[in-house]
């Protein structure tokens, strides 16, 4: 990292994170990237030394209340600090794997009109089964590339709206500031998503930038996080992820039978399963609750 502007910033929102970042940093530093990268983070105010753990690591901090952050307005405030051409959005528990993710995710603005583009993610190789079939089972664990973009009445930006993801984004800096993050509660990259396509720019899906990530749900917590995206689903697009209780016995009866076939697909032990019927039924009652909040 160089006094000069690199062409690449990191740039990290962050609250008592310093076990991911202890992972995620040296990740950052081995990255190979034309032109350097730098590392700017905002962070919430952390107690467990994670300001520290930037700092020595070379990056640029700025600290807020905790009771500040909000998911768009926390990272344009990052994207005001950094310098970069290409501004790459990460969360503290994502890890690029390898030394390329990074320069293959900025690869993608090759393509004069591309405004924005994602990494695929995949779990990490020490994840329990539920949690790698979960983010397995995402779009974003594809290995196909794609391209979206809107032409005349027809659109794809539903589904890239929804699939645009800031576990590990890279936008154009120009574009940042013509078209920052909306201040939402919730899903401010696919709203910015939204915004690019209708503005006439591209999204690219980019499954040669990989990382790894996944959430550790218990009951309680994937409840609560499949409820706050079904409303988010059902205020912004206008879907219901399950508009019946019909729909929601055939969803966990779906997700646990997935559940098993994985398990004895990739040859996991069967004791990962007695957490399954708990843990779906939490996930898609959350997503029947989130659904009926769309009007509050």
């Amino acid at each position: 990292m160089s006094a000069r502007s690199p062409r690449v910033s990191i740039c990290l929102p962050t609250w008592n994170g310093a076990r991911d970042l202890a992972r995620l940093l040296p990740a950052l530093r081995a990255q190979e990237v034309e032109g350097g990268l730098e590392i700017v983070a905002v962070d919430s105010s952390s107690t467990d030394g994670t300001r520290e753990l930037l700092e020595q690591h070379g990056a640029r901090v700025e600290t807020i209340a905790q009771a500040e952050f909000r998911h768009g307005a926390t990272r344009n405030r990052i994207a005001e600090l950094a310098r970069g051409e290409f501004l790459v959005f990460m969360t503290q528990d994502a890890v690029p794997d390898g030394t390329q993710a990074i320069a293959a995710l900025v690869r993608a603005f090759d393509d004069e009109r591309t405004a924005g583009a994602y990494a695929r993610i995949l779990p990490g190789t020490d994840d329990d089964a539920l949690t790698a079939r979960t983010a397995l089972a995402a779009p974003e664990s594809s290995d196909q590339p794609l391209v979206f973009e809107r032409t005349g009445a027809q659109s794809t930006s539903a589904n890239s709206a929804q699939r645009f993801n800031n576990v590990t984004s890279a936008l154009r800096a120009s574009v940042w500031r013509e078209l920052p993050f909306p201040d939402v509660d919730f899903g401010e990259d696919s709203a910015w998503a939204e915004r690019a396509l209708a503005a006439g720019w591209r999204i690219r899906f980019v499954p040669d930038a990989l990382v790894r990530h996944a959430h550790h749900y218990t009951p309680r917590t994937a409840f609560a996080r499949y409820k706050i995206d079904a409303a988010f689903q059902a205020r912004a697009h206008g879907r219901l992820l399950r508009p019946n209780l019909w729909s929601v016995a055939k969803g966990i009866a779906h997700e646990v039978r997935a559940d098993w076939r994985f398990v004895r697909r990739e040859k996991r032990p069967f004791s990962a399963l007695w957490r399954s019927p708990c843990l779906r039924a939490a996930q898609v009652w959350g997503q029947y609750v989130g659904g009926r909040e769309r009007d509050r």
